[in-house]
């Protein structure tokens, strides 16, 4: 999961795919985020990546993620997968180069 501050952001990101750091992003582009930063309760409107990518491309996914998002601390968070279809598995690996 990743989220930068609106959509733009997140088409900027889709670089990845074609870098093939991932194999696919997918952007809900409108949702409201409320956290604590710097010591304040904040609130902004963000989009919400999902990208789907594999282990062994994650450094430098998250690399270029760090390059291109205006955060100082963007959230990059990699979340385990209990089973995936062995065809989309297949895709997945085929689309990402590392």
């Amino acid at each position: 999961n990743v989220t930068p501050p609106n959509a733009e952001i997140g088409d900027l990101l889709l670089e990845t795919v074609e870098r093939e750091l991932a194999a696919c992003v997918q952007v809900l582009p409108q949702i409201t985020s409320v956290y604590r930063w710097q010591g304040r309760v904040e609130q902004a409107g963000e989009a919400l990546l999902l990208i789907k990518t594999t282990r062994a491309a994650y450094t430098g996914l998250e690399t270029a993620i760090k390059e291109n998002h205006p955060y100082q601390t963007p959230e990059i968070i990699a979340l385990p997968v209990e089973a995936v279809s062995s065809e989309y598995l297949s895709w997945l690996t085929a689309s990402v180069n590392a």
